[in-house]
């Protein structure tokens, strides 16, 4: 069998590149990362068939659990240690989200594809609440169309994957399509909370490529030993 090229580098990481490291990265610490799907996992069940204003409702009562999932996601991908600042920047940067989901997908997936990025910002390179939401936007609109395209292929994939996997999972009657779609949301949606942690790694070494001169911060130590990606623990 021919061996598979080698990934590119993250600042010239495709789209379905990402999507391709961020599954590589669940499946190397499956069961340490698998308690991220418990929000989207919760926040389905109490909101399913449920008015567009008590979805929104739902959403900011879980804003706890969305804030803990992506925080630790950044802290497996990348290493770091979460930090006060990265929690207040996940609250402040959730709270637009359900809210813009409302409208429709699209704008809450372009809001965070915006300024996401100043949570991993503010873990990995230590950085105060302000400078780290100027580093978050400056990341997110440094190469904009590959962070929302990230997001965005995240987001069909996880979706196309859970409904399939609930169709798969679910038996006659309402309890058991409830309980297949709360599996599926368990499984598949750290994917999400994982990608977005990854994107920090694409986008910093973007930046760096387009200002070499500037005093940026290295997107992970990883790069200094002269690997292409941040190792996840395993």
């Amino acid at each position: 069998m021919r061996e598979l090229p080698p990934p590119l580098p993250p600042e010239s990481r495709t789209v379905g590149q990402l999507v391709a490291e961020t599954i590589r990265a669940y499946g190397n610490s499956f069961w340490r990362v698998l308690p991220l799907g418990l929000p989207l996992a919760i926040a389905d069940q109490l909101s399913v068939r449920q008015t567009a204003p008590v979805q929104m409702i739902v959403f900011w009562a879980t804003l706890p659990l969305f804030v803990a999932a992506y925080v630790w996601a950044c802290r497996v991908v990348l290493d770091a240690p979460p930090t006060i600042t990265a929690t207040g920047l996940a609250v402040l940067i959730w709270l637009p989200f359900p809210a813009l989901r409302f409208l429709y997908v699209l704008p809450a997936l372009a809001w965070l594809a915006f300024i996401g990025l100043a949570v991993p910002a503010a873990m990995v390179e230590r950085l105060r609440f302000r400078d780290a939401l100027v580093r978050g936007r400056r990341l997110g609109t440094g190469d904009y169309v590959h962070a929302l395209g990230s997001i965005a292929a995240l987001v069909v994939v996880v979706g196309i994957a859970a409904n399939t996997l609930s169709a798969l999972l679910h038996t006659q009657g309402d309890n058991g399509q409830r309980a297949a779609v709360f599996l599926s949301d368990l499984v598949l949606s750290p994917l999400l909370f994982l990608g977005g942690a990854l994107l920090y790694v694409d986008q910093a070494a973007r930046a760096v490529r387009s200002a070499p001169d500037a005093a940026l911060h290295p997107p992970v130590d990883a790069d200094a030993a002269g690997r292409p990606d941040p190792q996840v623990e395993s």
